[in-house]
């Protein structure tokens, strides 16, 4: 029997590897590989896509989310709000301006920002709010929203996991003051290498992020900014633009598989993840929670099923932050969910014998 693997690019490289080749073919005939038609016209599409006026090409997403913060003028001795439950992009881009991050737990049903732990966490060295849609859910926006607007402060969204999720029916990415996205090939939308972007409604911070991300320039040889090497390549962009109108299609597939596992599964020591009723997801990946998770993670492979773990050591508890001080126990929901996670395939045109055998090893996990 196959075996199923956790991700899987085949059914999409089946789909449009042709248009992809030919993608690839008018970029190298061009010879034009930064900064030319091919990422011009991805990221207006990409913007527009997203229902914003700009969208500036990055390197990769921690770039952009770094390129952010940069750009909103946060640097040494302030403080940026972040999950503790992420991966560890979100805290390297508050990091890399010099600013301290600081870890706001999660709700344990949903694997995002707590907003009823959001506000205790505010200091007058706060600068910013960095939310994380994780796994693909929206975070809780409205309270979000209202508790940064109190304080005057702004909201920066991590949409790295989460192209085309909703909230309320409107994009993640469009509720704060810009977004970062990744393009990392295993995402929703991911090229074929590293790439990222940044969206916004405002067109200065939207030129600042630009000229921040290539050498700091706003026009050829004039540094008006001690700024960075980070744009998206042509190649990348136009790989991008050939899987950008199937977005949306290959988002339902996912929801499709999500369905059947939230109503196929039926193990008691399986925690499924919750679904607030105003959010709509792109599951990006599908997080079930398990205190035997070491055992079901081998039940699962000796059925020939693959699977990961988002993420088995919390932030705080990295070597790289130990001059942060924590230690355990400093999180503890972050803690359970780093301790009990289990990530079940899921991929664009996973078949219904795929999902029903996942669906049946983990009912079958006693």
């Amino acid at each position: 029997m196959k075996n199923i693997p956790f991700a899987s690019f085949r059914p999409m490289e089946r789909e449009l590897g042709a248009e992809m080749r030919d993608a690839f073919a008018r970029v190298l005939e061009r010879s034009f590989y930064i900064g030319g038609p091919e990422d011009r016209a991805f990221e207006e599409a990409f913007a527009a896509w997203n229902g914003v006026p700009f969208c500036v090409g990055t390197g990769n997403g921690l770039d952009a989310l770094m390129l952010i913060l940069k750009a909103l003028g946060i640097g040494p001795g302030d403080e940026v709000i972040v999950p503790s439950d992420t991966f560890i992009a979100t805290a390297l881009a508050v990091t890399y301006t010099g600013a301290r991050p600081v870890f706001a737990e999660p709700r344990l049903s949903t694997f995002n920002l707590d907003p009823d732990r959001l506000e205790a966490l505010i200091t007058p060295r706060t600068r910013a709010i960095l939310p994380v849609h994780l796994y693909g859910q929206t975070c809780e926006m409205d309270p979000i929203l209202e508790i940064a607007g109190r304080h005057g402060l702004p909201v920066v969204e991590d949409c790295a996991q989460a192209h085309g999720a909703l909230y309320k029916g409107r994009k993640a990415g469009t509720f704060g003051v810009a977004a970062a996205f990744s393009f990392y090939p295993g995402k929703n939308l991911g090229a074929l290498g590293d790439a990222g972007a940044v969206i916004t409604s405002d067109p200065a911070l939207a030129a600042k992020v630009r000229a921040l991300g290539n050498y700091g320039s706003d026009v050829k040889y004039h540094h008006i900014y001690q700024g960075h090497n980070s744009r998206l390549d042509e190649i990348q962009a136009a790989l991008l633009s050939v899987k950008l109108p199937h977005l949306e299609r290959m988002n339902e597939s996912r929801r499709e598989t999500a369905r059947k596992y939230l109503d196929g599964i039926r193990n008691p020591q399986v925690i499924l993840p919750a679904v607030l009723p105003e959010c709509t997801p792109v599951w990006h990946i599908f997080g079930v929670r398990c205190r035997r998770r070491a055992e079901l993670e081998k039940w699962l492979d000796s059925r020939g099923i693959g699977t990961n773990k988002h993420y088995p050591v919390p932030i705080h508890l990295q070597e790289c932050y130990r001059d942060l001080g924590f230690s355990r126990g400093a999180y503890p929901v972050a803690e359970e969910i780093s301790e009990t996670e289990l990530s079940l395939p899921m991929y664009y045109g996973m078949t219904d014998e795929e999902t029903g055998r996942v669906i049946d090893a983990v009912n079958s996990f006693a």
